[in-house]
């Protein structure tokens, strides 16, 4: 990092709450985890009396499986931001421009400000079309956080193309892909992938997540990544969550389902974008956005105010919780 870039650096805005009273729309966790987590959690914690072997083999092989990818291109990471700062710290330098949707997960622009480099911000959904070729970097969100939407595989497989043909690296950050039966990027050229289990298997505590790059790029982040980087209690909760595939597969139904039924009731009183995600971006219009967060509030709700978001000024987003929580919602933010 760049020591002038830290001092001046400062923190993003996320969601979440730590109030057990409070039933969170803020975060964009899944209320569930995958049977057996406990368990799994308990039987680890012997293993946290010795250092975890560093080769990490049960999670890199359950990672692997879980994208489609060949293990020895996993690099595991304690949770996906932490993967994603691996990736621009050991590809951007000084001086250096970023390809940076907006609006998006605002880490991403930091990350690279710490870098002492310059994200070049361009529209979420005209990224595909912007040339990479005068940047060391571009940053992809599929589906894009707060927006939901996802990018068509051919079409990010093909900006990937004029990427890896500019020398132009792509980052492509799937926390929220596993909502949606779409095939990962992950094993491409010219392409690391980034992967969180914070998201799907609603385990934001826990700290894990992976990388998959191929080539001197995967040499390069299995170099640079810190020994033992990963706790042997993350290590086997995450190896067997990504094992569930019938948890994976109910949660995908149950979002999607969920999702459209909240678009079609939210859709009344504010205009709401299309997701792919387990969220909706609310556009709240001449409403005061405190406003509506208060009325929520009242309630015991809590939303996320998306304001923070580059480019966005009357919106809140909410996440799709369970379909009883997802009632109270609907009816907390029927009179708004």
């Amino acid at each position: 990092m760049h020591p002038d870039a830290v001092r001046d650096a400062g923190r993003v805005a996320h969601g979440g709450s730590d109030d057990p009273d409070v039933l969170d729309f803020s975060a964009n966790t899944t209320p569930r985890t995958p049977p057996g987590t406990r368990a799994a959690y308990t039987a680890a914690l012997d293993d946290a009396a010795r250092y975890p072997d560093d080769d990490y083999p049960a999670f890199r092989a359950a990672a692997a499986d879980h994208v489609d990818c060949a293990p020895d291109t996993v690099v595991q990471t304690p949770g996906g931001l932490a993967g994603i700062r691996l990736a621009i710290e050991t590809r951007v330098t000084p001086g250096d421009t970023v390809l940076v949707p907006a609006p998006s997960f605002s880490e991403y622009a930091r990350e690279v400000e710490l870098q002492g480099a310059t994200p070049v911000f361009v529209p979420h959904d005209a990224l595909l079309d912007a040339d990479p070729s005068e940047h060391t970097l571009a940053i992809a969100c599929t589906p894009n956080n707060p927006t939901g939407d996802r990018y068509d595989d051919d079409a990010l497989r093909a900006f990937a193309a004029r990427c890896r043909a500019a020398n132009t690296e792509l980052l492509v950050d799937e926390a929220f892909l596993g909502f949606t039966d779409a095939p990962s990027i992950a094993g491409t050229p010219g392409v690391v992938v980034a992967r969180s289990l914070t998201k799907l298997f609603g385990l934001p505590g826990l700290r894990a997540g992976f990388l998959v790059a191929v080539g001197d790029r995967l040499t390069t982040l299995r170099t640079a990544r810190r020994t033992w980087n990963l706790g042997a209690p993350a290590a086997a909760v995450g190896a067997h969550a990504m094992r569930q595939a019938e948890f994976v597969a109910e949660t995908r139904r149950r979002v999607a389902s969920e999702r459209a039924r909240m678009r079609a009731a939210l859709s009344d009183a504010f205009d709401v974008y299309p997701s792919s995600a387990p969220f909706l971006l609310l556009d709240v219009g001449p409403r005061p956005v405190d406003a509506v967060m208060a009325a929520a509030s009242a309630e015991g709700i809590k939303l996320r105010d998306a304001t923070t978001f580059r480019g966005l000024d009357s919106h809140v987003r909410v996440a799709v919780r369970t379909p009883d929580e997802n009632d109270r919602l609907l009816a907390a933010l029927a009179d708004v």
